[in-house]
């Protein structure tokens, strides 16, 4: 038994890599490939039944899920477009939930209100993964990139606790709401307290005591569990202290991460990211048969069309909401007028369009729990996973394959006033090179007289200056410093082929120690990685 499940979780990851490697080759988003994958995987005949409790569900996805975008995230950016972010992260999420409940009702016969919020807060939050990747490679303004992404990292704490509420309602049959609003304040202020707290130890154990990158990347996957079980265990917000612990190492990692350890946990986060991300969209697929085979009482054309009315509601109150955000604060305030650039009207639609739903509405619609206190079943629960299963392939599908054209065909520019970033890589280099020049004049000017090897630095640094000077003085020469910078990165890759080949060649003579080869192909490793990044 335990062979098969392994046999069958193995091969959902290798066809999310087959997946994967054909959204990169028909240049179409990864999660769209996804979710109708594991909505294909699902209707194959034969195929075993799979499902998971639903309490793991959030165990095992959203904390790492949400410990990474938080990492992920733009504190200057999150900081100079708060008012947006706050007003789509929680207002539109509250919004969604109480228009979303009231409209349940009326349209689905026996929904309750409280239903009608589990639903509202499982939908509500749009996935910054899905909205990234359809936009990545598109000329989208840098603040409605912000937006997007600042706004997921608040959407989801709002929703799961708009969730978390709904199903205490519905599983004791008790909602008051001032004791709603006190627990409110203080599972968050808590869960606050408690993701800073943890850490903070965990900054001070990495920086003062950890010295090995071998260590320290396990750690920061350790850490977002360790966040969430400790403000779980005493009935605080998990995901709050998910967040606030991610965005404070975030903030202090230039302190205690070191080149090696920024490569390698670079590189593991985002595998882990994009496995629980697949995993989550195709797993909802196997269990979708027996989620409609669960739902009583429906026609499969009525649940279906109860989801597609809910699906245009959402997308409809998104744009909506997103216009009233962007506008309303600048005609009642000068110092917003004065502050900000007038947003246009093309960016907010793009921003509006842009809220697909994705791996947090499925994990939270799984971790539905599968009986009340009294034992029975818990009420529709398969009618609103089958909603939030249609919603998700709605707006990603739907949604995610329309946004590029509508950025193609409404052609959106930048609207806040910025340097290129060329421009500002060039500053920054030619700076820095000036001042590793002066500090060898300063520090090492009798070695630079006695040694060739050393003068050769400055040397290098010279050129450097040189060029970049020229690029930034002479604007009409930058294409063509432009093209000789390929010109050297092509060139540069070569050689750095050529040498990998000698040693492996000499590698395979065994005339020197296998330590020595492996310390010089890492050593090309980061130079390839910088040459790339460059």
């Amino acid at each position: 038994m335990i062979h098969q499940s392994l046999l069958l979780i193995l091969s959902l990851f290798f066809a999310m890599a087959l997946l994967y490697l054909l959204s990169q080759r028909l240049k179409i988003s990864y999660p769209i490939f996804l979710v109708i994958g594991g909505l294909a995987i699902g209707l194959v005949p034969g195929l075993p039944r799979v499902s998971i409790t639903p309490d793991l569900v959030f165990l095992i996805f959203l904390p790492p899920l949400l410990f990474d975008a938080a990492w992920s995230s733009n504190w200057d950016q999150l900081w100079k477009w708060r008012r947006s972010i706050l007003t789509l992260g929680i207002g539109l999420v509250l919004v969604t939930s109480a228009i979303v409940a009231h409209y349940a009702v009326l349209l689905i016969p026996g929904f309750t209100l409280a239903l009608g919020y589990l639903l509202g807060g499982i939908i509500s939050p749009p996935d910054a993964v899905a909205a990234t990747s359809v936009l990545k490679g598109s000329s989208v303004p840098k603040r409605g990139l912000a937006i997007l992404e600042g706004e997921s990292l608040v959407n989801d704490a709002v929703s799961l606790t708009v969730f978390r509420f709904a199903i205490a309602a519905i599983i004791t049959g008790k909602f008051v709401v001032q004791d709603a609003l006190i627990q409110f304040f203080e599972l968050a202020v808590m869960g606050i307290f408690v993701g800073l707290l943890i850490g903070h130890f965990l900054y001070l154990v990495i920086r003062y005591w950890v010295k090995s990158s071998s260590i320290t990347t396990p750690i920061t996957l350790i850490a977002p569990y360790l966040m969430y079980m400790t403000a779980e265990e005493f009935n605080w917000s998990g995901v709050l202290a998910v967040v606030s612990g991610g965005l404070f190492l975030s903030f202090r990692s230039s302190d205690y991460l070191n080149y090696e350890t920024r490569l390698q946990t670079k590189e593991v986060w985002q595998t882990i990211t994009f496995l629980l991300n697949g995993f989550v969209f195709i797993l909802i697929g196997l269990e979708l048969p027996t989620i409609v085979s669960g739902i009583n009482g429906y026609t499969p054309s009525l649940v279906v069309t109860y989801a597609l009315l809910i699906s245009a509601l959402i997308i409809v109150i998104r744009i909506v909401m997103v216009y009233l955000g962007a506008f309303i604060p600048r005609l009642l305030s000068k110092k917003i007028r004065a502050e900000e650039t007038h947003p246009g009207y093309k960016l907010p639609f793009i921003v509006g369009w842009a809220g697909m739903r994705g791996v947090v509405s499925l994990a939270s619609a799984l971790a539905i729990p599968l009986t009340v206190h009294s034992g029975e079943n818990f009420p529709e629960r398969n009618l609103i996973i089958f909603i939030t299963f249609v919603v998700i392939l709605v707006t990603l599908v739907f949604q995610g394959l329309t946004l590029p054209l509508f950025i193609k065909w409404l052609k959106v520019e930048e609207v806040d006033p910025s340097v290129p970033p060329d421009e500002q890589i060039a500053a920054i280099r030619l700076l820095l090179s000036k001042q590793s020049i002066e500090y060898l004049d300063t520090h090492y000017a009798e070695e630079m007289m006695k040694y060739s090897n050393i003068a050769g630095i400055r040397e290098q640094y010279l050129l450097t200056v040189t060029v970049l000077e020229n690029s930034i003085q002479d604007k009409t020469k930058a294409p063509a410093i432009k093209n000789a910078r390929k010109l050297y990165k092509k060139i540069m890759l070569e050689i750095l082929n050529l040498r990998r080949q000698s040693l492996r060649t000499m590698r395979a003579e065994k005339k020197y120690d296998d330590e020595v080869f492996k310390f010089l192909e890492s050593n090309l490793d980061l130079e390839e990685a910088r040459l790339y990044r460059s």
